[in-house]
């Protein structure tokens, strides 16, 4: 019951999302707005704050790193698997495939806060760091390999990539912003959880899903079943914290990126079949996650 009720904010903004866009005047070109506002400008200054003034102890949670990398890959790997198992059209496995892997920051931050604080959110701050950017270059490269997009060119224009790095390098040489610009990106980072998770509530829609069950279906079940249970089987045997084994399986049972969805329609994919993708596992990480969590509590 306490793993339910630690997830009960967060999915309650979801949820107040989900309400507005369908029984207020903020519908959906209103929420299409917020959230290229928190894609292009609150998300970016959550992760370049938070990845810029973490303190990064590499030795104590090199551990924590390998477990969200090495479920990262198998989410990839099984993710992938889809395209000789099932055989979707070519655009619609180019577009699915990153859900497979990529995670929402927004509820694995926010998450992370709950379960332990600040010193939570600087471990997860640490797993985005690291994970974000390469599940953002796998999520481009299968996207330009089957469209007209150049992968360099793309990668070089995604804002959270841009954000991540440049708050890791930074962070690494020692470079941090005068007190007045980090509270400012603080204040932008602060709006960007609670507008994020509203916006992940607004965009759920199922539409769009029509001959690409068995793909997504199978996607999802990468992502909330396959890849916590490898975080939680083989974080049992390794030498981490209760704190960082909780952060590992939490991000590895997070449901899929909403921006993913972003993605696909700008570089010319499937959008509408990713947004239902999305949807499925958004509602589906409500049961799921609690779950995972509790193995770990």
């Amino acid at each position: 019951m306490s793993s339910a009720l630690l997830l009960v904010p967060d999915f309650s903004l979801i949820l107040i999302g989900w309400l507005l866009v369908r029984y207020t005047s903020f519908d959906r070109g209103f929420w299409g707005g917020v959230e290229r506002l928190v894609y292009f400008v609150l998300f970016p200054a959550l992760l370049l704050q938070s990845t810029n003034s973490a303190k990064f102890d590499f030795s104590s949670t090199s551990a924590m790193l390998a477990l969200a990398l090495a479920t990262m890959a198998f989410g990839m790997v099984t993710g992938y698997l889809v395209k000789y198992v099932l055989r979707p059209d070519p655009i619609d496995f180019a577009s699915g495939l990153q859900t497979a892997f990529r995670f929402n920051s927004y509820i694995a931050l926010a998450l992370a806060a709950r379960l332990g604080g600040s010193e939570g959110l600087a471990m997860m701050a640490l797993v985005v760091g690291v994970t974000v950017p390469i599940c953002n270059i796998v999520a481009v490269w299968a996207l330009a390999k089957h469209g007209e997009s150049k992968l360099l060119r793309e990668l070089a224009r995604n804002p959270l990539i841009v954000a991540t790095a440049t708050g890791l390098v930074t962070n690494l040489l020692g470079l941090h912003p005068p007190e007045v610009i980090a509270m400012t990106l603080g204040r932008l980072g602060s709006a960007s959880t609670a507008l994020g998770l509203m916006t992940v509530g607004a965009g759920l829609q199922l539409s769009g899903a029509t001959g690409s069950v068995g793909p997504m279906a199978w996607w999802t079940g990468v992502k909330l079943l396959a890849m916590p249970c490898f975080a939680w089987i083989v974080g049992r045997h390794l030498p981490l914290t209760t704190l960082q084994y909780q952060i590992a399986v939490v991000y590895a049972a997070l449901p899929t990126a909403s921006s993913a969805y972003i993605l696909a329609v700008r570089m010319g994919g499937n959008g509408p079949m990713v947004a239902a993708t999305i949807s499925a596992m958004t509602v589906a990480a409500v049961v799921t996650t609690p779950v995972w969590l509790s193995l770990v509590s």
